[in-house]
């Protein structure tokens, strides 16, 4: 059942120097199904964070329609940005109560899912980044969000650090399943991640294909299923390996 749908029939910026207008997203379409998560990929700078902007109501000029389940109440988006955008003098703890307001026990569970049960007193500057990474993403599922958004949040993460934030993640979200719209250009981490793939043209930016990931979720830690799932979409949407 779809759970969310989407179309952004344009979105343009205009340049105050000469009162320009570039059109950034053109005759987007998508859906979402009830708690799916879902990867958009596409080259740097072809309007993901945009359309991001756009579901959470930071980008309200725009033209199109957005259709966000239940309809009866006003739908909660969580927003995991690039940079975690904590509070330093706030603690773990603290951080995640003062944007979320959950119940103790529920903060308990979700610092013990990613590892961070011993680090609920500590700040900010005391963590590392990937530890950053993970609470503000405990931050946002605390808000039980009917739609969540990740704007590339493992980007600048060593490997090591990047594959154990991402099991910590599906783990979590397998726990507490939300609708997830995952942005990111790094297709194995797609593949990785993802129910279903949204590949997404230049700007101005529209969907190319959609394809699900049929790897079963138990063998996507394992390299080589990740590379032949990702060498057979090469073969069989040539146009997105021009893109990435």
């Amino acid at each position: 059942m779809t759970q969310l749908a989407i179309h952004i029939g344009d979105k343009s910026y205009i340049n105050p120097a000469d009162n320009s207008s570039k059109q950034v997203i053109k005759d987007l379409r998508l859906t979402l199904a009830k708690n799916e998560f879902v990867c958009l990929v596409g080259p740097s700078g072809c309007g993901k964070t945009t359309l991001l902007n756009i579901l959470a109501n930071l980008d309200t000029q725009y033209t199109g329609t957005i259709e966000l389940q239940p309809i009866h109440k006003q739908p909660k988006v969580g927003y995991v940005f690039q940079n975690p955008r904590l509070l330093p003098w706030r603690t773990v703890r603290e951080n995640i109560q003062l944007a979320a307001g959950a119940k103790p026990e529920t903060l308990d569970f979700l610092l013990q899912s990613m590892g961070l049960a011993d680090e609920k007193n500590s700040y900010p500057e005391h963590l590392s980044l990937g530890m950053n990474r993970r609470v503000s993403i405990i931050r946002a599922f605390a808000t039980d969000p009917d739609l969540l958004l990740m704007d590339e949040p493992f980007v600048s993460l060593d490997p090591p650090t990047a594959r154990l934030v991402r099991q910590l993640l599906i783990d979590l979200w397998t726990k507490r399943p939300h609708k997830v719209l995952f942005v990111t250009h790094d297709l194995r981490e797609a593949i990785t991640l993802a129910d279903r793939l949204i590949f997404l043209s230049t700007s101005p930016m529209s969907v190319l294909a959609e394809v699900p990931v049929t790897i079963p979720r138990k063998d996507r830690l394992q390299e080589v299923e990740i590379e032949q799932f990702r060498q057979q979409l090469f073969i069989d949407y040539p146009q997105i390996a021009e893109l990435l």
